[in-house]
């Protein structure tokens, strides 16, 4: 079956071409914040900065895949005569023949499948990050408030020690 649009079909190679780029790129970040959970819990200063580094390299080279994605989203909104916000890979499936219908459908649904993994990961990686900042702003209290009575430390023998008034850096001069 023939596209129901002319001039579509030939704009589709392009189209799975960004696509591949798309799909590239989130399994690269996926990658990332793999690494970067593992820099954090490794405490590993040196290769978070060179991990910021490559995320701001790669980030800038990505942009152009995105601008060349928004120009092919203009270029089929105005082939379908329609806004450039209605423009979706489903829209366009709805007008293509047979094959290219199916290979766009299976770069959607590779594409679904790694965004819902990447939100799922960096949720996880968000809550790592959260808890790092929680404990060490509970450890920067105990250590410096000289207000902070009754904090609790476990022993190696699971015992329960209460800290009293005592704190381990004095403020005053």
């Amino acid at each position: 079956m023939e596209s129901t649009v002319p001039g579509i079909e030939a704009k589709v190679d392009e189209l799975l071409a960004v696509l591949d780029e798309d799909i590239r790129h989130v399994r690269a970040s996926l990658e990332r914040l793999d690494e970067l959970r593992s820099l954090v819990i490794k405490r590993d200063q040196a290769g978070l900065g060179r991990l910021l580094e490559k995320i701001r390299e790669e980030s800038q080279e990505y942009s152009l895949n995105e601008s060349k994605r928004e120009s092919m989203r203009m270029e089929f909104a105005a082939d379908l005569w329609r806004p450039v916000g209605d423009i979706t890979l489903s829209r366009l499936e709805s007008v293509l023949g047979d094959q290219r219908r199916a290979e766009v459908a299976q770069k959607k649904a590779i594409l679904r499948s790694l965004m819902q993994k990447l939100k799922k990961e960096h949720a996880r990686t968000a809550m790592l990050l959260s808890d790092c900042a929680r404990f060490n702003g509970a450890l920067l209290r105990s250590i410096v408030d000289p207000r902070n009575t009754g904090a609790g430390t476990y022993g190696s023998d699971g015992v329960k020690r209460v800290q009293t008034n005592s704190v381990f850096v004095s403020l005053q001069l």
